[in-house]
């Protein structure tokens, strides 16, 4: 396995695990008039981006399976479901940083535990086909040790917005 592939994989979730567990330091950072979910959110589609071609340089490409459509497809659906009704702030921790974000209840949620982890590794588990498995294995335990982290949420370690 390719190191910067390894590290480029994995490059998001250290970025993730400071913003939830030191969310303020992230607000400050930001400063007045910046939203710090959006930052976060540009911030991580450049990594997005950068894990897509780590990827892409290590696969082999072939006509994938049909049961690689059916998970990549409905993985893609939870993930756009998530973003629909969060929005930038609710999936970007809008809530870790002091944001008012009202409670959803509509599917995926209640149904589906992390819902946009969920559906991030099952398409990323689509991609077998192409990729060997220990770059899939390493980035579905990226997502799991997220998973992880975000499941022990403490609210008096928010943020406090800066007005």
């Amino acid at each position: 396995m390719s190191a910067l592939v390894c590290i480029a994989l994995l490059l998001p979730f250290p970025f993730y695990y400071l913003l939830w567990t030191f969310p303020q330091s992230w607000v400050d950072f930001c400063g007045k008039g910046r939203d710090p979910s959006h930052l976060m959110a540009q911030i991580s589609h450049l990594m997005k981006i950068l894990q897509l071609l780590a990827l892409f340089s290590v696969s082999h490409f072939c006509w994938p399976p049909w049961y690689c459509w059916v998970l990549f497809i409905f993985g893609q659906f939870l993930n756009f479901k998530v973003y629909q009704l969060l929005g930038e702030s609710g999936t970007y921790y809008g809530v870790r940083f002091g944001k008012d974000i009202p409670w959803v209840t509509e599917f995926p949620f209640g149904y589906i535990k992390d819902p946009q982890y969920v559906g991030s590794i099952m398409s990323v588990v689509a991609c077998l086909c192409w990729v060997s498995f220990g770059y899939v294995f390493l980035w579905v335990l990226g997502y799991l040790f997220m998973m992880l982290i975000e499941s022990n949420e403490n609210p008096a370690t928010r943020a406090k917005p800066l007005c």
